[in-house]
């Protein structure tokens, strides 16, 4: 029998940290492809299309899992409020400010580092809802990474803030509050079937808009922003949330989400991979210089 001082502040015992960070990691893995996704989606189809109608795409495969596993499509009504701020953080707000951001001008590598800023915003709404209270390095270590980042978009944009970077901030704000709802509420309900049911909850929106937008824009589509429109809806907007649900509800939606520092190095590398895009030295070290905080925070318990 485990005993109590095995388990780190706030009930969470070591191991079970660890392989939440690893499942957190996993879809961490997963989401850092997304912008290179939405560049090739967006080459065949209209911003605003690829934003909403990645959600519908998500919706097929979310229903398609709920009735075989004959869950329930609707929460319980005492849930539902949460499920419309996760839909509205992750299932909108995620993807339409952060796919406007990109079509602005703001390029795959710039925006991953931004969106840096993450992590330290998921952590201080896991303190706000859902109980969380980090220890000081914990804060130091979140620190240091946003400094790097707001260094980092300063020197790039001359000493202003560009408003492709607002967008991105409204993206990170978005998200940050989709994963804390979500992180939550996994603790009690399996990641998967909470992803699953904010797309339906957010389907009286997102299927009618994007008919609208299917019979309104130009559409051009092609092998690659086919495949890039289907990573979007398949993977990023589904099939990653399940072992990043998981991995927050395990090991601490602060903790645990840290592991999103690491994401925008490996955005880097599928940028360059896939792009071919070219970033500069101060690109590459403020990313890295992110990457060092998930070290630390990750030395840390909640």
């Amino acid at each position: 029998m485990t005993s109590p001082g095995a388990a780190g502040r706030g009930g969470v015992r070591p191991g079970t940290a660890r392989r939440g960070t690893v499942l957190a990691g996993l879809g961490v893995l997963t989401f850092s492809g997304s912008f290179p996704a939405t560049v090739f989606a967006m080459e065949g189809f209209d911003p605003y299309l690829v934003a909403i109608g990645r959600a519908v795409i998500a919706l097929v495969a979310a229903v398609a899992f709920l009735l075989v596993a004959r869950v329930p499509l609707l929460p319980p009504r005492s849930q539902l409020r949460s499920y419309v701020v996760i839909a509205g953080g992750v299932v909108f707000g995620f993807p339409i400010f952060s796919g406007v951001a990109l079509d602005a001008g703001a390029s795959t590598s710039h925006a991953a580092v931004v969106i840096g800023l993450l992590p330290a915003a998921t952590a201080a709404c896991a303190v706000l809802r859902a109980g969380e209270r980090p220890r000081a390095l914990f804060w130091v270590s979140c620190g240091l990474g946003a400094a790097a980042i707001t260094v980092f978009t300063l020197s790039m944009g001359g000493g202003h803030v560009s408003w492709a970077d607002v967008l991105l901030v409204g993206a990170l704000l978005s998200a940050a509050a989709g994963y804390t709802e979500g992180g939550r509420l996994a603790r009690e309900t399996p990641g998967w079937q909470v992803v699953s049911r904010a797309l339906v909850v957010a389907a009286p929106l997102t299927v009618p808009i994007t008919v609208v937008l299917a019979l309104t824009t130009e559409m051009r589509p092609d092998a690659a922003s086919l495949t890039g429109l289907a990573y979007a809806g398949l993977i990023s907007m589904f099939l990653g949330f399940i072992p990043w649900y998981a991995g927050l509800a395990m090991g601490g939606i602060a903790r645990a989400g840290q592991t999103q520092l690491a994401q925008p190095l490996l955005t880097l590398l599928w940028a360059w991979l896939l792009l071919d895009e070219r970033f500069g030295l101060a690109t590459v070290v403020a990313a890295l210089a992110v990457l060092a905080c998930v070290a630390l925070t990750q030395r840390t318990r909640t």
